[in-house]
This record gives structure tokens, sequence and C-alpha cells, in this order.
């Protein structure tokens, strides 16, 4: 009698830090795959104890861990996009990437989390170094926010010329998309700038959500745009859906109090039912 069935779901693989006060980090991505209709997956970097007010530690999962939580996904459930969180050293990153390289995962989203909300640098420059080299020409898009961007290009960013400007240094230090996100920057509209290696600028503007709920806004965001590349979509559609998204959790976030410090997003405005595709 055969085993085989009709039907699968659209997989998502998140690699990425655990948040305990279930914001932002893995928790963010799994509630964000479901709400999409994905069917998600979890590679854990490190362990973080925090909440709505801070981080108070953070337990680092061996690399030989994370590559075999990574390997044990893909070679019996297999994977359709991946999206790439918090790697606080050189080893999580060079174990990251051979991941990728070895089973030759794609639509790969990569949110480059470098700096804490406090202002706080959270990656050494040698990590900064091996993630620029190994992951950048190994993912569909990478995600910084206006504070990593500023850290990957070595100067401050103010307007939006500046963000155009490293949009394209970072594409000509080998990333293959950059969604430059511009949520810092002053003022009542949002600009987000995704430049793509073709030479093609897409800007995205909307007006500001004021909240103070905002805790895993770049989490939910990435984990967004690897469902939407996992439902099929291409890339300028995905990110286009991601911040539809991220901005009616926000909205319906909005006026509830969770915690005591930055809330989260609202993740289940409007969920979605599993997706089935024929096999």
């Amino acid at each position: 009698m055969s085993t085989e069935l009709p039907y699968s779901y659209p997989r998502v693989l998140s690699i990425a830090g655990s948040d305990s006060g279930g914001g932002a980090g893995i928790q963010a991505d799994l509630k964000t795959f479901s709400a999409l209709g994905c069917f998600g997956m979890t590679a854990i970097t490190a362990l973080t104890a925090q909440n709505t007010t801070g981080v108070r530690a953070i337990h680092a999962v061996p690399p030989q861990m994370l590559a075999d939580q990574i390997d044990a996904v893909v070679e019996d459930i297999g994977v359709n996009a991946v999206k790439i969180g918090m790697l606080h050293s050189p080893e999580i990153v060079q174990t990251v990437a051979s991941a990728i390289q070895r089973h030759a995962l794609h639509k790969v989203v990569f949110d480059p989390v470098m700096v804490a909300t406090s202002g706080a640098v959270l990656i050494d420059n040698a990590a900064v170094q091996v993630l620029v080299r190994e992951l950048f020409p190994r993912t569909a898009v990478i995600t910084p926010n206006l504070d990593e961007a500023a850290l990957l290009v070595q100067r401050p960013l103010h307007t939006e010329g500046d963000m155009e400007a490293a949009a394209s240094q970072l594409l000509a230090m080998g990333a293959n998309a950059v969604l430059v996100k511009g949520g810092h920057l002053q003022g009542e509209v949002v600009s987000d700038l995704l430049a793509l290696a073709s030479g093609e600028k897409v800007w995205m503007r909307d007006n500001r959500i004021h909240t103070p709920n905002t805790h895993g806004t770049g989490c939910t965001l990435s984990s967004a745009i690897a469902a939407h590349l996992a439902l099929g979509k291409e890339l300028v559609q995905a990110v286009q859906s991601a911040r539809a998204y991220i901005r009616g959790a926000l909205q319906h976030g909005a006026e509830v109090r969770t915690g005591k410090g930055s809330g989260p997003l609202n993740h289940s405005y409007a969920p979605l039912p599993m997706v089935r595709y024929r096999t």
C-alpha cells in the first residue's frame, strides 16, 4: 500500500534566537508563518531571557546543535523558504552559511539583527565581516533597519538619499537585493526602499502608525516576506504583501497593553487557513 499523500504545506524555516516574551525572534516568526497559511519550523541560534522591557540573559546554542537542527528539518520535512535572524558569532554565521550551501536552500530572507533598540551593538566586527562575505551572496534579500544599514556601510543615515546610497553600497558588497527600512527616520511617513541587483529601486511609503507596541517588528516583517516567497510570490510582491500584513498587525495591536514596556504586534488579527499544495 502506497504511503504517498496528495498534498503538502508551504514550509518556512526560521533560523533565529528565541524570545521568552513571545513578541520577537522565533516566537514571532512562527506566529507570522501560521497567520499567513504556512507551516513553520525552527532552528534556534540562542536562548534569551527577555520581556517587553529588555533582555536579561543570552545563552548561545553550540554550532553543531544548530547544524543538527537545520539538517533534521531539511532532510525530513523540506523547506520552501528560510528566514534568518540573530546570529551572534562568526562560528554561527559560518554554520548557517554552510547549511544553506549544503542543502541548496533558496528564497532565503536575512534580517541582520545587529543593533538593539537601545542603540547597543550586538555583534562584533569580526562577525560582521563573516556575515557579509558568507551570507550576503547566499540570500534572496537582506532587510536591515536604518541603524543596521548604517553599521554595515559605516556611516550614519539621515535621509532617503542616504538610504539609497547605502542600498547601492550593500548591493556592491554582494547582496542580491536589499530592503532598507526607514522607520527610524523622522516624520509622519514611513519610507522603505527595496533595491534589486538589476538596478531597480522600489520605494514603499505609508503613513506612520503611532503605537508603543513595536517589539518584534523587524522579525515579523522578514518572516512575512519569507512566508510570501514560500507561497510563490516574486520578491517585490512578497515585500509589498508583508508590509501590508505588518501594518495590520501594528494597527490591531496599538491599543493593547502587554507587559510594562514595548509590547508585541497582533500577529493573529486576520489568520489564514493553512495552504495545501498538490505534491
